[in-house]
């Protein structure tokens, strides 16, 4: 029995749904991208998991389960769209171009940050729960006054958006119709708390109290991901204001490799939703729909590993940056308080010397 509020264009068994306002845009070669995204993120993170556990990392936050809700999010963007993730949007830092081992930089400790948001049209992990939000909806009041085309999306968890940043940014959001979409990964769980606990509605109906659309797909549906965000972006771009996406989906592993979610969810939970795991979906799809044969898959398989072993060495390649630098970066241009920071490292023979 499909949930009448879910966005489902694909079923757990990989065969087709159908929708009466959506329907996938994407050809057979598409779908197989997508697939591939999907398994190169998933075994990049658990290397990067195995990487953590030998000391290498000083912290990890994994994504398996949830890169579906990534992948679909960050493929519906189009390259002028500027996103704002939180810790754990690794998929959608893979689709936006930024190199794996710079994604680790910040969890080795030897960067504030790890790429140019510029660059690759995508900010810096925030670790303070629901900031980001905040800061995209400066930047998509910012677009809407220089009149660019451009949408702004945020990523959030279902506890984030319990905070008042993310509420403050609704407020904001709404009272300017910023062209931004707010997309909350409802992975069940905010940390060790229930999503249930945290609200009393289905979190996409929140929006509704603020005056914009919200709604749910099914974020372990890769194929309706896509084609929600996409419309959700297509109507920020042209003036039609903000959109909460609210993408149910299920956090398979640890909040961190800091947590052990065996302290407050049971096995069982985890079985019913390892049958609805968004790579299984895709590959059960391209084989009865598609004809795959298993030398593509295998082919994928090879060079996900492939990238987990070039990323293994790329992270213990990475040398300890001088203390210093730590002040570079901060501002954009000189600040007091930054340039005395700097002279008492020095002064204390923490650092190399002057820069």
């Amino acid at each position: 029995m499909i949930d009448e509020e879910l966005v489902q264009l694909l079923s757990p068994e990989g065969e087709r749904v159908s929708h009466p306002q959506y329907q996938s845009s994407l050809n057979d070669e598409e779908i197989f991208g997508l697939y591939r995204d999907m398994v190169i993120v998933r075994r990049l993170c658990n290397e990067s998991t195995s990487l953590q556990r030998q000391g290498q990392l000083a912290l990890w936050a994994p994504v398996q389960g949830q890169e579906a809700a990534q992948i679909g999010a960050g493929r519906a963007l189009a390259p002028m769209d500027f996103t704002f993730p939180s810790y754990r949007e690794h998929g959608v830092a893979w689709c936006r171009g930024v190199p794996p081992e710079d994604m680790l930089r910040v969890f080795r400790a030897v960067s504030n940050g790890g790429w140019d948001p510029q660059r690759y049209r995508h900010a810096l992990p925030t670790i303070v729960l629901g900031n980001q939000a905040l800061h995209a909806v400066g930047y998509a009041m910012g677009v809407q006054r220089d009149g660019s085309e451009e949408a702004v999306m945020t990523f959030f968890g279902d506890g984030a958006s319990s905070q008042g940043d993310v509420l403050e940014s609704f407020v904001w959001a709404a009272s300017f119709n910023a062209p931004v979409v707010f997309f909350c990964q409802n992975n069940q769980w905010g940390i060790s708390t229930p999503s249930t606990l945290q609200s009393r509605v289905p979190l996409y109906r929140r929006a509704q109290g603020f005056g914009f659309p919200g709604i749910r797909v099914d974020g372990n549906d890769v194929l309706a991901v896509y084609e929600v965000t996409k419309r959700a972006l297509e109507n920020a771009r042209v003036g039609g204001g903000p959109t909460l996406i609210e993408a149910f989906t299920y956090r398979m592993g640890a909040h961190t490799t800091s947590d052990d979610p065996t302290r407050y969810r049971v096995d069982a939970e985890v079985e019913v939703w390892k049958h609805r795991d968004p790579v299984e979906r895709v590959k059960a799809l391209l084989v009865r729909g598609h004809n795959l044969k298993a030398a593509a898959f295998d082919q994928v398989a090879a060079e996900a590993d492939a990238m987990a072993l070039k990323l293994r060495d790329d992270v213990l390649a990475m040398g300890r940056p001088d203390p210093i630098t730590m002040f570079d970066n901060a501002y954009a241009g000189a600040h007091p308080l930054i340039e005395e920071g700097r002279r008492e490292m020095i002064e204390l023979g923490i650092s190399g010397g002057a820069r």
